[in-house]
């Protein structure tokens, strides 16, 4: 038997190997059925795991062993991290420059990047603020998020609320209005601001208050 720690990095470096490969085509049975293995020895007993079990790997065509591949990930709770997909980390980056469009419109000044750092076993990211962020209360940024444009927005416009309200102490963005803070939402598929009076008003997409 396998250690806890033993566990999880096997368990993430299969996940992995089994990700990529169903993204760049050429997944072979070895991992897949050494993935259903594991788990049912950890106790983890799963539709997929048993039809893995019950079937001989030459039995295995393709389009089943992709639609077993991707069960296990689901099973596993997997997420792709920054290191198997960069371009999440791109397109969070560039979701923060249209953030930060935003911030100076209200004449807040400071540095904005987008960091990762060690003690996050996530591999998640954090909008740091003037060289702070808030770590233990704050709003951090999984990989998934920069899988798509909108969300990665409404989720780093998030963060960078939180973190500047934290470091400042002030209510950041503000509806003129009605003199209420403002949320990050998706809205039929768009990132804006929304106000918290109503409820229902929408201040502006995200990157365009004036």
């Amino acid at each position: 038997m396998h250690s806890e720690e033993q566990a999880k990095q096997l368990i993430d470096e299969l996940t992995g190997h089994i990700y990529t490969a169903l993204r760049d085509g050429g997944l072979d049975a070895e991992p897949v059925l050494e993935l259903a293995c594991s788990l049912e020895e950890w106790g983890v007993s799963t539709p997929a795991t048993q039809e893995l079990l019950e079937r001989p790997a030459a039995r295995l065509p393709p389009a089943d062993l992709t639609r077993l591949g991707e069960s296990l990930l689901r099973d596993t709770g997997f997420e792709p991290t920054f290191a198997l997909e960069p371009r999440m980390w791109d397109v969070l980056e560039q979701a923060l420059k249209v953030v930060e469009r935003d911030v100076r419109a209200a004449e807040i000044t400071g540095t904005l990047r987008l960091i990762t750092h060690d003690r996050d076993d996530n591999g998640h990211a954090w909008v740091e603020f003037q060289g702070g962020y808030w770590s233990n209360h704050g709003t951090s940024i999984p990989p998934i998020a920069g899988g798509d444009v909108q969300g990665a927005l409404a989720c780093v416009a998030d963060a960078t609320q939180e973190v500047i309200m934290e470091l400042t102490w002030k209510v950041w963005p503000v509806c003129a209005t009605h003199d209420r803070g403002l949320r990050a939402e998706l809205v039929h598929g768009i990132a804006v601001w929304r106000c918290t009076g109503d409820g229902t008003h929408t201040v502006a997409p995200i990157g365009e208050l004036s």
